[in-house]
């Protein structure tokens, strides 16, 4: 009975020492497995992840050249744009520029056959009038005309060219003849002064009338001498100034414009604007006489807006009661070499 209760004792010790150490053996080869392969995976994948980041900074490096290539043609592009849109807008000044022109001549032919056919119909009115004065036994004397300008009027007013080549050039000639012209008017009621854009000679006098006498006088020939003034050489806003300022019924009133040349843009509009302003509403008789004396500029004659000048004058004058005279070069380099 013992010897048989010592015996299953035993064996069952044995199967239970079996197990634990297999099991304890299986967990060894686990660990040993686990610890020999988990660094070469690492390592391996550390390899791999430093190859994708030289790879990708190989690629940013070419990414960026790659911008800057083309950042720097695009500028260029940018450049070559700005450079066609200057040379376009140069072309369309230029242009512009034969558009003007060719308008302002069509312009001028049109002014230039108007002027034809108002100085015919002038022709034709003045001979209708001589001969039925002459039936009547009336004539009409002028005392010292100025190249048969009218000496009807009580006023005066001088408007004069104050640019750089009138200075320049005809000054002393423009003094003269504004002495010759106050010289054929024994005996004003008033006299002004104005440069071309309506400013006054006496800005004391500013809106009122120069008192005649011969001191005045002598004092408006001193104070023209030195006179300088800003110019834009075009006489309609003097003429403007002029009408609206100091016309009035009773006054007959005389302009006389001294110039050298015209660089307004539009020879009819000055027409037509002197046209608007210097007519009577309802009757639409004239308000005040235009004349004009025409200076050359010597050297240089004839020039575009020397001519432009006497064509605007030439037209002024014949709408508006008045007598253009253009005085020829020779007289004026004559005097210089007098007067030198």
């Amino acid at each position: 009975m013992k010897r048989r209760t010592r015996r299953d004792t035993e064996t069952f010790s044995m199967s239970f020492l079996d197990c634990i150490c297999c099991g304890f053996g299986a967990i060894i080869l686990l660990l040993v497995l686990n610890e020999f392969g988990e660094p070469i995976q690492l390592e391996q994948s550390k390899i791999d992840l430093d190859q994708q980041i030289v790879k990708m900074e190989k690629e940013l490096f070419d990414i960026r050249g790659l911008s800057v290539v083309l950042e720097r043609e695009l500028r260029e592009r940018i450049e070559e744009l700005k450079s066609e849109q200057m040379r376009l807008a140069r072309l369309r000044g230029d242009l512009s520029a034969v558009e003007g022109r060719h308008k302002a001549s069509t312009e001028e032919e049109d002014a230039l056959r108007k002027l034809t056919e108002t100085l015919t119909t002038a022709q034709r009115s003045l001979i209708d009038e001589s001969r039925e004065l002459e039936k009547s036994g009336w004539r009409r004397v002028y005392e010292q005309p100025v190249a048969g300008v009218p000496i009807d009027s009580e006023y005066v007013i001088f408007i004069v060219d104050t640019s750089g080549s009138m200075q320049s050039q005809n000054w002393r000639y423009a003094e003269e003849k504004l002495a010759e012209v106050l010289n054929i008017y024994p005996k004003l009621k008033g006299i002004q002064v104005m440069d071309d854009e309506g400013g006054y000679m006496f800005t004391e006098y500013r809106g009122k009338w120069i008192p005649d006498s011969p001191a005045r006088r002598k004092a408006i020939l001193d104070r023209f001498r030195g006179w300088q003034a800003f110019s834009n050489s075009s006489p309609s806003e003097g003429i403007i100034a002029a009408v609206r300022t100091f016309w009035a019924k009773d006054r007959p009133i005389s302009i006389y414009v001294f110039g050298d040349e015209f660089t307004g843009p539009s020879i009819q509009e000055v027409v037509d604007t002197v046209d608007r302003i210097n007519r009577a509403a309802g009757t639409g008789e004239r308000l005040v006489r235009i004349h004009s004396l025409g200076f050359p500029i010597p050297g240089q004659y004839p020039q575009h807006t020397s001519m432009r000048y006497a064509t605007l004058m030439r037209i002024l004058c014949a709408r508006n009661g008045g007598v253009f005279v253009g005085l020829p070069e020779g007289q004026t380099a004559a005097l210089r070499r007098r007067k030198s």
